[in-house]
């Protein structure tokens, strides 16, 4: 289970790497750099620019940086949902940071299709966790953990990572849950899902290109942002 964690995020210091000219510089591909490495600072830098941490096929050994030029957000004020989401919504359970591990876990799964997570990200991750930037959201069927997602969250802006699910609906809810949470936020809010799909267009997920998706990140990320402490500690409904 997830040790205590500050009420607040711990600022880690300064990067010694430098996001923001890389990705002002970016044409019109995602992949815009390789190397630096995965430490607490360097990750807030890159996500303050517009980027984020993927590894490449068969490069175990290079760490790739990525700016979608076609970024998917979703804005928290137009999630979709069917009935039939809502209705599995109301079996079941979410909670904030109550198992991150177990997340990301689930998110890594190997056996899942395109597993992108090593042992090097998850610990990574697991480091801004412990400083209060990473968050885990878990849904709950019962007592057995049904699906949940991760992120990175500064101010108002969310930078989901991944999500997963081994019940029907449940990171659908997890993402539900999330919406809440990020709408309690008294400031500006945005979800950041990196890339849209089919799957993710249906719950409402938009894209910006990436100049309109900058030019919004500032006062996302100096936003007070949602009160994330205030979440954790028990199991939420949806919707209240």
């Amino acid at each position: 289970m997830t040790p205590a964690l500050p009420a607040r995020p711990v600022d880690p210091g300064p990067s010694r790497f430098s996001f923001a000219r890389v990705v002002a510089d970016a044409g019109e591909e995602d992949l815009i750099a390789a190397g630096a490495d995965l430490a607490p600072a360097t990750l807030l830098a890159a996500y303050r620019a517009g980027a984020f941490p993927m590894g490449l096929d068969g490069l175990d050994d290079v760490m790739a940086w990525w700016s979608p030029a076609e970024r998917g957000i979703l804005d928290p004020a137009r999630l979709h949902t069917s009935r039939s989401l809502v209705r599995s919504a109301k079996a079941m359970r979410f909670s904030v940071d109550a198992d991150f591990e177990g997340v990301v876990a689930g998110c890594a799964d190997p056996a899942r299709s395109g597993a992108w997570i090593t042992p090097e990200i998850a610990e990574a991750y697991a480091d801004l966790h412990r400083l209060g930037w990473a968050h885990s959201i878990e849904v709950w069927a019962g007592d057995r953990l049904a699906g949940g997602l991760y992120g990175v969250a500064i101010g108002g802006l969310f930078a989901g990572e991944s999500m997963f699910h081994r019940a029907t609906d449940a990171s659908k809810v997890a993402l539900m849950a999330l919406v809440e949470v990020i709408r309690s936020a008294p400031g500006p809010a945005l979800i950041d899902v990196q890339w849209r799909t089919d799957h993710l267009a249906s719950l409402g997920i938009t894209t910006l290109d990436r100049s309109a998706y900058l030019a919004r990140l500032p006062a996302l990320t100096s936003a007070p942002g949602p009160d994330w402490a205030a979440w954790r500690g028990r199991r939420h409904r949806v919707g209240g």
